[in-house]
């Protein structure tokens, strides 16, 4: 094993090959593309809690501060009609995020995230299943595109759909074709049967994990939508 000065831990895998992972309160960049383009529309600066081969667990504090897009006239996007949220001009800005903190898990490949919401006093709240394209690895984090369809998982295991409307709508504005609409559909179905199943990450626990209360919360950067020079699923 290997530490780089920029949190990096190079571990020797199985056959002798090697793979870079970021060290436990290592501070990364989550961010997603805007749906068609290249453009960073979301920044989340978070902590790494785990990370290897397989899963990549990270901390997003209460108060850090975010990129987040909007219409054009700063009018919050879910506050616009759902027949107009997908075309009237964007751009984004820098907010907080002022709920309770959130666990994101992700493991290598796979088309979704699951999040972990709590309410105050750590009273856990549920699961989120997000539907994504599986996530890009550069130096500075991870990259990804959000694709609309959501799942609520519930503490006592029942489970629904989410956000179906707008799924729905991104296809009639072109933002999603229909094989794409497709396989999202079919990563949403596998998702439902490991929630069906209680595999992992849902049985393993993370409801009882608790942050390191030496952790800081990561400040943004100036360059947090810099093009990566090179990344990896």
């Amino acid at each position: 094993m290997r530490m780089a000065e920029d949190g990096a831990v190079t571990r020797t895998e199985a056959g002798g090959t090697a793979a870079e992972f970021w060290a436990p309160g290592t501070q990364i960049l989550w961010r997603y593309r805007e749906n068609g383009g290249t453009r960073i529309h979301i920044a989340r600066p978070v902590t790494v809690v785990r990370d290897d081969a397989e899963l990549l667990a990270v901390w997003m504090a209460p108060g850090t501060e975010c990129v987040k897009p909007v219409l054009a006239d700063g009018t919050p996007v879910h506050q616009e009609p759902l027949g107009t949220r997908y075309t009237r001009p964007r751009t984004v800005q820098r907010d907080r995020w002022f709920g309770t903190g959130v666990l994101k898990l992700v493991r290598p490949g796979e088309p979704w995230s699951v999040w972990l919401f709590w309410d105050p006093g750590w009273q856990f709240k549920n699961w989120y299943v997000n539907l994504e394209e599986p996530m890009a690895r550069w130096a500075g984090g991870v990259d990804s595109e959000d694709h609309f369809l959501d799942i609520s998982v519930h503490p006592d295991r029942g489970w629904h759909w989410r956000d179906e409307d707008e799924f729905a709508q991104a296809q009639r504005d072109g933002l999603m074709g229909p094989a794409l609409a497709g396989r999202v559909r079919e990563a949403g179905r596998a998702a439902v049967a490991a929630i069906e199943a209680w595999g992992p990450p849902f049985a393993d626990g993370w409801e009882n994990w608790r942050p390191d209360p030496s952790w800081t919360v990561p400040s943004l950067p100036r360059d947090w939508d810099r093009t990566p020079a090179h990344v990896s699923t």
